[in-house]
């Protein structure tokens, strides 16, 4: 009687660490998205608020993205690559300050959108891409329907998603960036519950032990599930934006 008793509380203790750690691990994610999206925030400002950013950044001519423009829009894509490929053999000291300097370029990126719409477009297009995100995490968080057979979809989605969307950089096309922020606000609503069922997932495999290697991949992979979230978020909100916002 004694043994099972001692075994049933082995389990328990077992049942209640592995929750344990699979929570802090997903309140790490949101953590670290909240300080990626708080980067961005102050680097926007920051960067508008700069006399004359606007001729560095965009042609006054054509409107179109000068060479430091483009740069200032294509980086963040390429540090989130490198954070990707890097994953295995970057240090997470090493990630966290690609992470950081990705937040710092995005929020460059995203400067412009304060030059091109109204203030108040662009609090209620941020506030309505808050309550989708919070509603499909919570969606997905709490799901029993297996959503990863939806993955390759939805991926497949963003790619054609980004692949026309710079070829409208060049064409620039306002009926056809009307048509892709509705399909980007389809795409990302789903996937914010794609992603964040994945990333329960991740949370509750690892290590229950806790040993360390496992706490040392558990904080890489928050910094890259804050990535994956952050960025589905961003694209949620400009997608709504390109729909909704009221350009100056």
């Amino acid at each position: 009687m004694m043994e099972q008793q001692n075994y049933q509380y082995q389990n328990d203790s077992v049942f209640v660490n592995q929750n344990t750690v699979s929570k802090k691990f997903f309140a790490s994610v949101f953590l670290w998205m909240f300080v990626a999206l708080s980067l961005s925030t102050i680097t926007a400002i920051l960067v508008n608020n700069m006399p004359g950013i606007e001729a560095l950044l965009r042609n006054p001519e054509t409107y179109k993205p000068s060479t430091l423009g483009y740069i200032v829009t294509f980086a963040p894509l390429l540090l989130a690559m490198l954070m990707g490929a890097g994953f295995s053999r970057f240090s997470y000291t090493a990630l966290l300050g690609v992470f950081v300097l990705f937040s710092v370029l995005l929020g460059a990126s995203l400067s412009s959108i304060l030059i091109f719409y109204e203030l108040g477009s662009i609090a209620i297009c941020f506030v309505a891409a808050a309550v989708i995100f919070a509603v499909m995490a919570v969606m997905g968080y709490t799901t029993d329907v297996d959503l990863s057979k939806f993955g390759p979809i939805l991926m497949a989605g963003v790619i054609g998603l980004v692949v026309v969307s710079i070829i409208n950089m060049f064409i620039g096309s306002d009926t056809l960036g009307y048509v892709l922020g509705f399909v980007g606000i389809a795409i990302f609503t789903a996937l914010t519950a794609y992603k964040v069922q994945e990333i329960k997932r991740i949370g509750e495999g690892l290590d229950e032990n806790g040993n360390e290697i496992a706490l040392a991949d558990s904080k890489k992979l928050a910094l890259m599930g804050a990535l994956s979230l952050y960025i589905t978020f961003i694209n949620l909100f400009l997608s709504l934006l390109r729909v909704f916002g009221d350009r100056r």
